[in-house]
């Protein structure tokens, strides 16, 4: 257990630092070359990993709570698989796994009740308003927002190809091309990174008469 809690805490650490310089250094929007291939891209994401989202508050909550019974389903397995004995070929990605899923939901559910601006859902339009300026951290419940409110705060965007296509060329000619675009956080790197190595070590991970 020790070893799940300390890759869980070093990843917390450099999700909510790398989060909280971002809110508190650039305005929504404002982007950075760090090097080429690289920006730090500051967005809020109401939804899930990689920017997706859906269903406005009710699909917010409802992402938040899922979050929370897989944190609880997670921490159950933990307990179980470390009397059974299991690999750290499991143990070690299922715990960066872990510390991402936690990370994003810290967002969620607290952001909004500790900085003074931030992203919010107006109901009379329907979609999510953006903001200006430089957010602040206040007094813990005097955020722009309440308790499962808040949004997740995304920076790491490499977008390794960005070419507008010529005009000539045929069916795509004028069309801007970029790859990667999606704009993601440490939290997001770690779920997808821990679910790599559980997928390269599967036969590790999961040996013949192992059960979840």
């Amino acid at each position: 257990m020790k070893k799940i809690a300390f890759i869980t805490l070093i990843i917390l650490l450099i999700d909510q630092i790398s989060k909280f310089y971002i809110k508190t250094h650039f305005q929504l929007g404002e982007s950075v070359d760090v090097f080429p291939g690289f920006k730090l891209t500051f967005v809020e994401n109401p939804g899930m990993a990689y920017g997706f989202h859906f269903g406005g508050l009710i699909g917010k909550y409802f992402l938040v709570i899922v979050r929370i019974f897989l944190i609880g389903g997670m921490v159950y397995l933990f307990i179980k698989w470390l009397k059974e004995g299991a690999s750290n070929y499991l143990i070690i990605p299922m715990a960066i796994i872990f510390a991402g899923a936690i990370g994003n939901l810290i967002d969620g559910m607290f952001y909004g009740m500790i900085f003074d601006s931030g992203t919010v859902f107006d109901e009379s339009v329907g979609r999510w308003i953006d903001y200006g300026g430089v957010s602040k951290v206040v007094e813990f419940g005097n955020g722009y927002s309440t308790f499962m409110k808040g949004c997740v705060v995304d920076m790491l965007h490499f977008p390794l190809v960005n070419w507008n296509v010529p005009e000539s060329w045929p069916l795509i000619g004028g069309k801007h091309i970029e790859f990667f675009k999606y704009i993601f956080n440490v939290a997001d790197s770690a779920i997808t990174v821990g679910a790599l190595l559980l997928l390269i070590f599967r036969k590790k991970a999961f040996p013949d008469g192992f059960e979840l």
